[in-house]
């Protein structure tokens, strides 16, 4: 009998493994569809894509959506030096590279959006487009903290430096203070409840915490970008404020085009998935299409 061709969802890419430690990926669309890689922020996963994906998907695109460390349960490390953003780097370069896709249109929201800053700058070879919702360009943030309210806006992260308290804190009572948190920043109560159970996980909290514990010990801001380069920002975003905002552009060298959504609040890819999806499509169609070397396709 002639064994018969793998299908192409048996061919989808579930995990990838780098330094000892498993991370749990999301496949949706033809697998011969230009890549997207969607990095999420916290305290979602990869599920923030849920209604992001299948419309990519529904459009021609081949999606990968990682669960990134902290968020994986097989790449929780201990220690905030592992979480470092030359860590988080790293990470999505490796799934890139067992993909054996040399060139992705890239998106991020939230923490994921700071991943994705980092790579285009230090990695724009591998970038086609880039794609950020809610999170300006990380040297537009540290300018704004003089110049605007963002410093009371990120104290948060004040807290967070604190071991114990904040997991303490956020996952009594049923994670009851996270979730009326997430609430408060205008995510819709059923979105903050599945990931406020997320987080409930053993060791969940403290490894998805650790992106910013890491932040002390982590390295310089990301440089310009040169990739082209998409930014969208709502104006009601309650972490993120519009002085920053406006600043990202002055990081960007390639072409760029800043999308001010009114009334949008922090959560784009849970609340206007519709948009964001049109968005990365239409940059997508007028960048240039990513590149393949032949040895790559070989081995793909």
């Amino acid at each position: 009998m002639t064994p018969r061709a793998p299908r192409a969802e048996d061919r989808r890419l579930h995990t990838f493994e780098r330094s000892g430690l498993l991370f749990d990926v999301r496949e949706d669309g033809p697998g011969d569809g230009p890549p997207v890689v969607l990095l999420h922020g916290w305290p979602g996963g990869a599920s923030t894509w849920d209604l992001v994906a299948p419309a990519l998907a529904e459009a021609g695109y081949r999606t990968l959506s990682p669960d990134q460390r902290g968020y994986s349960p097989g790449a929780r490390p201990s220690g905030r030096r592992a979480y470092r953003m030359d860590e988080l780097v790293a990470d999505i370069i490796e799934l890139l590279d067992d993909a054996a896709l040399d060139q992705v249109h890239l998106v991020g929201h939230d923490w994921g959006g700071a991943v994705a800053w980092t790579l285009a700058a230090r990695f724009p070879e591998r970038v086609a487009s880039l794609t950020v919702l809610s999170t300006p360009h990380p040297l537009a943030l540290a300018r704004s903290l003089w110049s605007s309210d963002q410093i009371l806006r990120s104290s948060y992260i004040g807290l967070f430096q604190l071991p114990v308290v904040p997991e303490s804190l956020l996952l009594a009572r049923d994670a009851t203070v996270l979730r009326a948190a997430l609430r408060r920043s205008g995510l819709p109560g059923d979105v903050a409840d599945a990931y406020g159970r997320r987080q409930q996980d053993p060791g969940a909290l403290s490894a998805s915490l650790a992106w910013y514990r890491a932040v002390p010990v982590g390295s310089l801001p990301a440089g310009d970008v040169s990739v082209p380069t998409r930014f969208l920002w709502g104006s009601r975003d309650s972490a993120l404020g519009r002085r920053a905002a406006e600043l990202t552009g002055d990081h960007v060298n390639g072409r760029y085009r800043f999308d001010l959504i009114e009334g949008a609040t922090h959560w784009l890819p849970e609340l206007h998935a519709g948009l964001v999806a049109a968005a990365v499509d239409e940059h997508a169609r007028t960048s240039a299409a990513p590149q393949a070397s032949a040895a790559r396709q070989a081995a793909s």
